[in-house]
């Protein structure tokens, strides 16, 4: 297995489906990548020498945040957000949708489990 940033890449994958393993890579990100560093798309893994995998990791590690510090980089955002108490921070803080989409049906990732709340009873005469 080839190991970058900390991640092992299956060695069975093209490299621009492998190196989206890594946090942080998308398949546009991983494609400028293989251009850059002028590697095939169609390369697998396994077919990566020394040499091509040593460019690789040498870019991601000079050019992008990968990984571990951009994780903590989006949750200090986040924390930032909701310290300041924007209304972004505040529908963070309460587990509700950040980016205007509606709660009265479906956000159900968002709410979590439904909670059933007990009907108003009726009057009797």
């Amino acid at each position: 297995m080839a190991r970058i940033a900390g991640i092992d890449i299956p060695k069975n994958k093209r490299g621009v489906i492998g190196l989206t393993y890594i946090y942080g890579i998308g398949r546009s990100r991983a494609a400028a990548i293989l251009d850059n560093t002028g590697i095939s798309h169609d390369k697998k893994v396994s077919e990566w020498n020394d040499d091509e995998l040593g460019l690789i990791r040498g870019y991601i590690t000079e050019n992008l945040k990968t990984e571990g510090e951009l994780r903590s980089e989006v949750t200090l955002n986040i924390k930032r957000l909701m310290d300041i108490g924007c209304y972004r921070g505040q529908r963070h803080r309460k587990g509700l949708p950040v980016r205007g989409q509606r709660t009265s049906t479906n956000a159900r990732t968002r709410k979590g489990k439904r909670k059933t709340v007990a009907g108003k009873k009726k009057a009797t005469r």
